[in-house]
């Protein structure tokens, strides 16, 4: 019968060892033999003795857990398919090294800054993945200059000397608008994000770019923000229709927004794919799922999860060795929106 009074203590004395012999299977040390973690193991499990994971961590000096700041936990953003997918990347990593994830709540840039800063310091948490950076960031230069173990989930807009994985998005985002460019589309919209992120300063000028590139003027009055939800591209789409600036294709720096645009345009009785192409950013689940079928840049959001935490564990524990920057490659599948 599992009771919480149960020791470490009793657990020694059912197997047959000493009280440290229970710590080192606890802490799965080397030098003890399969056969005795095995039967200290069952034991533990008979008797329903749990390890104090407090006590653990002030032995250790480790929480054992790290921390995943700035999500933009509101309705809106959470329900954006990037933030389930990298996060899972995030978990089939943290399940391998035994980590538990604390997501962040902060609801304002300097929340989540004084939250991120406060678990480090309590030791809640070991070290932290940032998902997103924003062009005037006061966080990052914080946790550098504490030697704050952490790994940013895109770019930085200042000192290259942190550890980040990204995929190009300047260089991706022009690929996607050189690929209409190719197809002969000279009106091109963008709905770019909200221009605090770095992620949409990045492509909005892969936009821009891919129109220098080609000896073409940047179509400016076609440029309008967005929030990074289907609702956002709804909007920013009417805005632009209001303009009455003919286009006809449109590039959305999120699937969410190009969706949102779709329904737009389709309300207008205006033919995606065949009038008006579209082309959206990180090729999520739902892109393929909407009709037409949305073309999209495919990040590797599961991919840079898993990197990002590889790259935290390796600073604060020491297992393996990973490069302090990683470029992920990105690929533009075509569907029929465009």
């Amino acid at each position: 019968m599992a009771s919480v009074n149960v020791t470490i203590k009793d657990v020694a004395k059912r197997a047959g060892v000493s009280p440290s012999t229970v710590s080192r299977v606890i802490a799965d040390h080397p030098r003890i033999s399969p056969d005795t973690k095995e039967k200290v193991r069952a034991i533990m499990s008979e008797l329903g003795y749990y390890p104090n994971a407090i006590a653990r961590s002030l032995v250790n000096q480790t929480s054992n857990s790290i921390g995943l700041i700035r999500s933009r936990l509101t309705e809106e953003n959470f329900a954006n398919p990037f933030f389930p997918a990298v996060i899972q990347g995030i978990s089939s990593v943290a399940h391998k090294h035994k980590l538990s994830l604390v997501l962040s709540t902060g609801k304002t840039f300097q929340q989540e800054d004084e939250e991120s800063l406060t678990l480090l310091r309590q030791r809640r948490v070991d070290g932290v993945i940032l998902l997103a950076s924003h062009r005037d960031d006061q966080l990052i230069p914080r946790l550098t200059q504490d030697r704050f173990p952490f790994v940013l989930i895109g770019r930085y807009e200042g000192s290259e000397e942190i550890n980040w994985v990204n995929n190009n998005n300047v260089e991706d985002a022009k690929t996607a608008v050189q690929y209409l460019l190719n197809k002969g589309h000279r009106q091109i919209a963008c709905l770019d994000g909200d221009p605090r992120y770095v992620v949409s300063a990045d492509r909005l000028l892969g936009y821009e770019r891919a129109f220098q590139d080609h000896n073409l003027e940047v179509p400016k009055n076609l440029v309008e923000h967005s929030a990074f939800s289907v609702e956002g591209g709804y909007q920013a789409t009417q805005r632009l229709l209001t303009r009455r600036v003919p286009f006809s294709a449109l590039f959305a720096v999120d699937d969410l927004v190009a969706i949102g645009a779709m329904r737009a345009l389709q309300e207008r009785g205006m033919k995606v794919g065949s009038e008006v192409a579209v082309v959206g950013f990180n090729d999520t689940i739902l892109g393929a799922c909407v009709q037409p079928a949305l073309t999209s840049v495919r990040v590797p959001i599961y991919e840079l999860g898993q990197i990002a935490v590889q790259m935290l564990t390796a600073q604060i524990y020491g297992s393996g060795v990973y490069p302090h920057h990683q470029m992920l490659p990105a690929s533009l599948v075509v569907r029929d929106s465009a």
